[in-house]
């Protein structure tokens, strides 16, 4: 009943393109505004639709369909995003020069970041204009080609720039992990910047979901081994944490 309910909410909600609470329960007199707002988190949580103050909308109203993709992106695992951004701040020396790769994973960093004396180096321009509202970091926005559906940017400009820099901390996506094909991701450039953040960074940090166990895409870049620090929402498989422990790489 619960999915179904749900699934009413989320058709109506696309077919209205945005609603209030108090219409969503007129549809269902019998359910709490409690259980509705639950059901609302739940539709934003995979990606259905957008809650508002007071309501929710539908992700197109308004939005090219690359933002709508990015947004939906951004709501999966949006819980386990934010609980690992927040593990991964103890890692952030102030002073150091650190690298966020693209992705929603390094964006739930950037929002979660204070206003601290840092300077970050990106290959994410949604990420830069994130970290816009601090004040005190330096933040470099790396230059390359830009890949509208992930919004990232690689290419000889790119590598070209990160080579010159001395990267402490680097916080690097995964798009998928098997023990033969360790973290992998969907396009060549951005395995290469990837694997050159692998090299040059004085500490590679993880940010993987348990979610991403298991895919596997064309590019490796490196892994477990590789790794000096993963950061994962808590979940990850036992056979993955005992490879981890073996290798001495820390699991937060």
């Amino acid at each position: 009943m619960n999915q179904l309910r749900r699934e009413h909410i989320g058709k109506f909600i696309q077919e209205k393109g945005a609603v209030t609470v108090k219409e969503i329960s007129t549809l269902f007199p019998d359910v709490s505004l409690m259980t509705i707002h639950r059901d609302l988190e739940k539709l934003e949580e995979e990606g259905v639709i957008l809650r508002t103050r007071g309501g929710a909308m539908s992700p197109t109203a308004g939005s090219s369909p690359t933002e709508v993709k990015l947004e939906a992106r951004m709501q999966t695992n949006r819980k386990a995003k934010r609980e690992m951004a927040r593990k991964a701040l103890k890692l952030i020396e102030p002073g150091s020069a650190v690298f966020l790769d693209a992705g929603t994973s390094n964006m739930a960093l950037a929002q979660a970041l204070p206003d601290m004396d840092v300077n970050i180096f990106t290959t994410g321009p949604n990420i830069a204009l994130e970290l816009g509202r601090l004040t005190i970091p330096t933040i470099h926005m790396c230059g390359g080609t830009l890949n509208r559906f992930n919004q990232a940017v690689s290419g000889q400009s790119t590598l070209m720039m990160l080579e010159q820099i001395n990267i402490a901390t680097a916080f690097l996506g995964v798009s998928g992990y098997t023990d033969q094909g360790g973290f992998t991701c969907g396009k060549e450039d951005e395995m290469l910047v990837k694997r050159l953040m692998m090299k040059k960074a004085g500490k590679k940090v993880i940010l993987m979901d348990s979610s991403k166990c298991g895919k596997i895409l064309p590019y490796t870049f490196g892994n477990i081994e590789d790794a000096d620090c993963i950061v994962s929402d808590g979940r990850l498989p036992q056979e993955f944490l005992n490879r981890a422990e073996q290798a001495g790489i820390q699991i937060l």
